[in-house]
């Protein structure tokens, strides 16, 4: 059953202007580091809540800089089934650090997901975060992330509304296997009295040339708190098309 849910949404930009903000707090010159997009779009096949052929897509917009790191995105995945929407989830995050120290950093992160056939109408968080690279080689790397926040959340099968504090975890793996081939492996955790949210995606990028890469991934996303006629974990497996500018 379809559920739209727009409250959340409404709250939701006072969250990443939070983030956009933060530069501005730092007492250093105009950063000139140019921002980097990325686009990417394919095939999905869902199960779970939902039982689909479907298309996903992804963009984002990533900054380093030597003392700030950005990385923002806004995701989305629709499906129909004999012409009835079956999958309608999209998610909006955002994250900003600035370095400490040469592996460390601290920042905030917000994220916003709305999705009409999940436990949750629409969940959103925002946290401070501390991070950590622990890993930096030429070929493997490896951050984590950790901080207490904030979460509001809509049950889908009540309407009540949820409003709690959150510990947010977050780990992120690459290794370059070859030159044109690179493993990759996230997982995100927000803990709450309420509900644990737990996603994990690993995957596998080829380049087909300086702008276009091929990735496949497996996406497992769980929520603790399932109301009856709904699944606690929801799968997607998916093939994308990646985009983003000419390297140098």
């Amino acid at each position: 059953m379809n559920r739209p849910s727009h409250a959340g949404l409404r709250r939701f930009p006072a969250l990443l202007l939070a983030l956009v903000a933060l530069p501005a707090a730092a007492a250093e010159p105009v950063d000139e580091t140019p921002w980097t997009p990325s686009a990417e779009f394919g095939l999905v096949h869902a199960s779970g809540n939902s039982e689909t052929a479907s298309v996903n897509g992804r963009f984002g917009l990533v900054r380093e800089s030597a003392r700030w790191s950005h990385d923002y995105s806004l995701s989305g995945l629709r499906a129909e089934a004999d012409g009835e929407l079956s999958a309608n989830r999209f998610q909006l995050a955002g994250k900003s650090a600035w370095r400490i120290s040469d592996r460390s950093s601290l920042g905030g992160a917000a994220r916003h997901e709305h999705d009409d056939f999940g436990s949750y109408a629409y969940q959103s968080t925002l946290a401070l975060t501390y991070g950590y690279q622990a890993l930096r080689e030429d070929d493997v790397q490896l951050r984590f992330e950790a901080g207490p926040g904030l979460r509001r959340a809509e049950l889908a099968s009540t309407g009540e509304h949820e409003e709690s504090g959150l510990l947010r975890g977050f780990a992120d793996y690459r290794h370059q296997l070859t030159d044109s081939t690179r493993l990759f492996n996230t997982l995100l955790v927000e803990a709450t009295d309420d509900n644990t949210f737990v996603q994990n995606e690993i995957g596998i990028a080829v380049s087909i040339n300086r702008s276009l890469a091929l990735k496949a991934a497996l996406q497992a996303r769980h929520n603790s708190t399932a109301p009856a006629g709904t699944e606690p974990t929801d799968t997607l497996t998916s093939v994308n098309i990646v985009w983003s500018p000419k390297r140098k």
